[in-house]
Order: C-alpha cells, then sequence, then structure tokens
C-alpha cells in the first residue's frame, strides 16, 4: 500500500505485531472480552474486509461504530479519529514507532489481497469506463454528413444539428477514461464548436460565433491538432476584418498558416482570407500576393480535416473564386471581380442543383451583379440576381445580405437616381433583406463588404 494511504492504526498494528488479521482479531478478542466484563457494550471483532478498510486512508465511508469504536481506542491507547487519520501527518508516531515497524515484515498475505483487490477494483472501473468505438463512429460519421450538407441545409437545422452532436460529445468524454477515445471525443467536440462558430456568423451573430471558434481553437490545442486550430483561427480571422478590425484579421490569418499538418486546403483558405483583409486594407498590392499564394497551392498535401471530411471545412477552387470576387470588388476591380464570381457560378453549375451550396453560390451571385453595377449594367445585375431572390428565408445568411447591402448602395449612384430599373431592384433588395433569421437576430452592416 502507498505510504501516503496509511492509517495511523495501521502504523500502531504494525508495530505492535497485528498487523495480519489473525493477529489482529485476537487482540481485538481480547480486549473486547475485558471491556464487557467491565459492563461496557462491545461489538465483535470487524471482518477481515472491514480491517482492511481501516488500514486505508478513505476506506471508510463513514467511522465505525460506538461499540467498536470502544474496542479499538482501548486497543490502541488514541481516539478512533485520530486512528483513521493519514499517519504521514503524524511524523511523530512514524519516528516512534520506526526500529520496531523495521524489524517486522513489510508485507503479508492480507496486505496483499487488499491490494491486489484495489487494483482489481481499478481496473474494473476503468473497463466500465470505456466507449463502444462504435458510438464514437457515429459521432464522427454524424459530423462528416453535418459539415458535408451545411452548404445546403438551412442554418437553424445545422446549428441544431451541431449543437447536440457537442452536447453528446461533451457527455461521451465523462464515461470514458481511454486516453485516445478522449483524443477523438475532444476532435468531435472542436469540429461541433467550429461549425457552431460558422453558423452563427451565417445567422448574424458575431459575438457567439468568435466565442464559438476561439472553443475549438482551445479543442485543437488540447490534442495537439494543427489543422483544428488553423480552421478556428482563419474563422477569427475572418470575423475580425467583418468586425471592422483589418489588420487583426492579416495577423491571425498569418497565425493560422504556422500550425503544423495543414494540406494545400487548408492553406489556400488562409491566403484567401488574408486577401480579403488586405482587401479590406486596400492593400492591393499584398492582396493581389495572396490571391496567388491561395491558387499556387498544389503541393498535392492534405489533412483530414479540411480534405477528407471536407463540405464546410472545405475549401474547393468554386469558393475561392466566390472570395477571390468579393475581394477584387473591395479593391474597386470590377472586371476582376466579374471573372471570379463568373468562375465560381461557373463551377458550381456542374453539380445537381440540390447539391450547390447557397453559401457559395448565393454570394457569388451578388458579386457578380455588384461587378456588372461598376460599369452601370443594371439588367445584367438584376439577371445576377434573379437566382437569388429565389432563396428562402431561412437560407439567407449574413454574408449574402451583406454583400446585398453593398450593391443596394451601389444602386444610390447618382447615374442610377432615375432609372427605373435601379429602382425596382432597390425595393427588391430591400424586402428580401428584411425576411431573414440574420436580420431577426439584429444583424448590422458593418466593414463586410464595403461600398
Amino acid at each position: 500500500m502507498d505510504e501516503g494511504r496509511r492509517t495511523v492504526l495501521f502504523t500502531l498494528a504494525t508495530s505492535q505485531g497485528i498487523r495480519s488479521y489473525r493477529a489482529f482479531s485476537a487482540e481485538y478478542t481480547r480486549v473486547a472480552v475485558k471491556l464487557q466484563s467491565d459492563g461496557q457494550e462491545v461489538a465483535p471483532v470487524p471482518g477481515a474486509r472491514h480491517y482492511e478498510r481501516l488500514l486505508k486512508v478513505g476506506g471508510l465511508k463513514t467511522g465505525p461504530h460506538a461499540p467498536t469504536a470502544r474496542v479499538l481506542e482501548q486497543l490502541f491507547q488514541r481516539p478512533v479519529e485520530e486512528l483513521l487519520r493519514p499517519a504521514a501527518e503524524m511524523p511523530e508516531l512514524e519516528r516512534e514507532h520506526s526500529t520496531q515497524a523495521r524489524s517486522l515484515p513489510v508485507l503479508d498475505e492480507s496486505e496483499l489481497l487488499m491490494n491486489a483487490r484495489d487494483a482489481a477494483s481499478h481496473a474494473g472501473e476503468a473497463a466500465a469506463l470505456h466507449l463502444d468505438e462504435m458510438t464514437l463512429d457515429q459521432l464522427h460519421d454524424d459530423l462528416v454528413q453535418l459539415a458535408r450538407k451545411y452548404g445546403y441545409t438551412a442554418p437553424t437545422e445545422v446549428y441544431e444539428g451541431a449543437n447536440s452532436l457537442l452536447r453528446t460529445a461533451q457527455v461521451l468524454l465523462e464515461r470514458t477514461r481511454s486516453p485516445e477515445q478522449h483524443t477523438r471525443l475532444y476532435y468531435a467536440a472542436g469540429q461541433a464548436t467550429a461549425l457552431l462558430a460558422a453558423v452563427s456568423f451565417d445567422l448574424g451573430a458575431l459575438t457567439p460565433a468568435v466565442s464559438f471558434a476561439r472553443s475549438a481553437a482551445q479543442y485543437g490545442k488540447t490534442i495537439g491538432n494543427g489543422p483544428l486550430q488553423s480552421y478556428a483561427y482563419g474563422m477569427m480571422a475572418f470575423m475580425a476584418f467583418w468586425d471592422g478590425r483589418p489588420s487583426e484579421a492579416v495577423r491571425l490569418a498569418k497565425n493560422a498558416q504556422q500550425f503544423g499538418g495543414l494540406g494545400d486546403t487548408a492553406r489556400r483558405r488562409l491566403y484567401t482570407i488574408e486577401a480579403r483583409a488586405h482587401g479590406h486594407l486596400r492593400n492591393d498590392g499584398q492582396a493581389q500576393r495572396a490571391i496567388r499564394d491561395a491558387l499556387d497551392q498544389n503541393s498535392g498535401q492534405r489533412d483530414e480535416l479540411h480534405d477528407d471530411i471536407g463540405g464546410e471545412f472545405g475549401f474547393d477552387a468554386a469558393r475561392t473564386a466566390m472570395s477571390n470576387a468579393t475581394t477584387c470588388l473591395l479593391l474597386r476591380d470590377g472586371a476582376g471581380a466579374e471573372d471570379s464570381a463568373t468562375m465560381a457560378l461557373t463551377l458550381l453549375s456542374s453539380l445537381p442543383v440540390p447539391e450547390q451550396p447557397i453559401v457559395v453560390s448565393g454570394p457569388a451571385a451578388v458579386d457578380l451583379a455588384r461587378a456588372r453595377l461598376m460599369r452601370h449594367e443594371v439588367e445584367g445585375a438584376q439577371e445576377a440576381l434573379a437566382p437569388v431572390f429565389q432563396v428562402l428565408p431561412n437560407w439567407r445568411g449574413s454574408g449574402m445580405l451583406e454583400r446585398l447591402t453593398a450593391a443596394r448602395i451601389e444602386l444610390t449612384r447618382p447615374e442610377f437616381r432615375d432609372a427605373p430599373t435601379a429602382l425596382t431592384l432597390a425595393e427588391q433588395i430591400e424586402d428580401f433583406s428584411s425576411f431573414s433569421p440574420a436580420r431577426r437576430l439584429g444583424a448590422t452592416s458593418p466593414l463586410a463588404i464595403e461600398a
């Protein structure tokens, strides 16, 4: 037994030569008979297991009853409360009996049995707190499915699903002692909070979005997962320029690029986010450099989160083109924006309609409309926005709405003031924007897409 777990009773029994249960039982019975002859109430000798618990700190949930305590106090000449204290708290006791203790056997069969039972009990508890691997596999599969259908699922539905999966991961963490399973569950919790960060932003709730992103980064740090930390930092960079802090966004995007284990997709995403941040700073040279860096990521390296799971964690050519279109608009490069937005929509058109992610197709269409408005093509802008106006209210995320706000501002230019088509388009944008989860949650129009 670990010395720190030995009671005072253990030390005294050892020093008196009655450490074994047989010797203790004989001496206890002798003292009990004497006390009983004096008219005092006593209890029979404790059983072997009860005796073993008396020797171990915390072995008893409650102290011995008075008839038992009376015999123990007479036998060892100390109050029972003191007998059950850790021997380590009484160094004078150890010194007093050290000579006697050294002359006695260190172990006996009773102690070996007690330690064996302790080990068996602990092993049994550990085995009981090991989850069935299929439970973890199912959680992983559910997260993969949610991430992959993110782009064509209503934000409120994604939020409910991600929140439920996060709670599941947190509960399961309390039910296992396996380090390997803890790693898998922290990874699952990180993915769920990352999805909650993304969908909170789409719903126009920036403050909880930032909090979820930080939580995802912390989960990634706990298990040393570079791609998860990178994704979370990328989200925080994205939210920083959306909140009017483009310099902070550049810093966060560069920090995200330093994590290990990143594949081409992860790096493409981070360079694209960095380009947007430089666009908000009107730094044309750095924005164009970041766009080139994004397009140059073709080493063939992959990581599980961004490539194997993909979906919302992925960043394909269509999404890259969509984001680059927005960067070009920030730099007032209408031709570049139109080319990139057209490329994004062309790439998406190769997918079945139900699988075309609205979080990409919607913003790309709005950016195309803005690019056309920059060269005074109101009818062309109206044509580009026609599919956007068909998007149902629950699917109208903040990214799409802020771009529409910028398009609405374009329509206030003097050359559009008396154009009937421009007035009609402006009214359509206002009506469309008023019915959305983001507006109901009080989303505003900060620096996200500047006019």
